[in-house]
């Protein structure tokens, strides 16, 4: 491992509760779970993008920039959601053709818009590479369920404002943190193309956690520790739970 991986994995490790069981990273690395895993981590990426999206729509731009951002995700989400569209297809696309306009009274404004905007982009890229993989590797999409670890997470949001944003934020922050940590895990114990691939997004990925967790502390304006630390804990007991459903984000298998 070098000492720019082991760096990136620091505050990640340091950040989460727990590591990732050994009976996941073995359950990943089996040849019949490589179709779930790759179609489960690329609809992970559109979920991540469509999350930032939410927050930004939500939050701090006016309506015009939220149809941006809407038409911006719809051709992934057709993919996805309704079949329609092909790697070539998605290969073309430019992205946003104009900045976005903060509205006018946010609370939150152009940090979140910007943090969130750059998350988007590297995510719908990664989506893409991700299915450039899949059919590399003769990986069809199709249809899977989702995994418990995102509502599991979001069950424990509070429902007024701003802590709703701020919980929703520090969830965030995790699901980026333990997706990196789970990158770092499978490297090693995966073909070289898949390996090299999981450690290119670490590298590109490792600091979103950060982001959150920042947008997360500006907005609360106060110690936020308590609540993360809470959403740790909630964190890690999806991870070292029992879990028969087999998925990027999932616990321990059930065997």
């Amino acid at each position: 491992m070098t000492v720019q991986f082991q760096s990136l994995l620091e505050p990640i490790n340091q950040f989460l509760q727990c590591e990732t069981p050994d009976d996941w990273v073995t359950a990943a690395v089996d040849e019949k779970n490589l179709e779930v895993l790759l179609i489960d981590h690329m609809i992970c990426e559109l979920k991540a993008a469509q999350t930032a999206m939410w927050l930004i729509r939500k939050y701090a731009v006016d309506k015009e920039s939220g149809e941006q951002l809407l038409a911006w995700l719809k051709p992934y989400e057709d993919f996805i959601y309704r079949r329609e569209g092909s790697l070539a297809d998605l290969g073309k696309l430019k992205g946003l053709n104009k900045k976005l306009q903060v509205k006018s009274g946010s609370r939150y404004g152009q940090d979140l818009v910007d943090k969130m905007v750059l998350l988007i982009k590297e995510e719908l890229h990664h989506f893409y590479q991700v299915l450039e993989i899949m059919e590399e590797k003769g990986v069809e999409y199709r249809n899977i369920t989702s995994s418990r670890y995102a509502k599991g997470m979001m069950r424990h949001v509070k429902t007024h404002e701003p802590e709703t944003l701020i919980d929703k934020l520090i969830c965030g922050a995790y699901i980026e943190a333990r997706s990196c940590e789970r990158f770092a895990k499978l490297a090693p114990h995966v073909d070289q193309r898949l390996g090299d691939f999981y450690v290119s997004l670490l590298r590109s990925e490792a600091r979103h956690f950060e982001d959150y967790l920042t947008l997360a502390g500006n907005i609360a304006g106060t110690d936020i520790s308590e609540r993360v630390r809470y959403f740790g804990e909630v964190e890690a007991a999806l991870i070292t739970e029992q879990d028969n459903d087999f998925k990027f984000h999932s616990g321990v298998p059930i065997t």
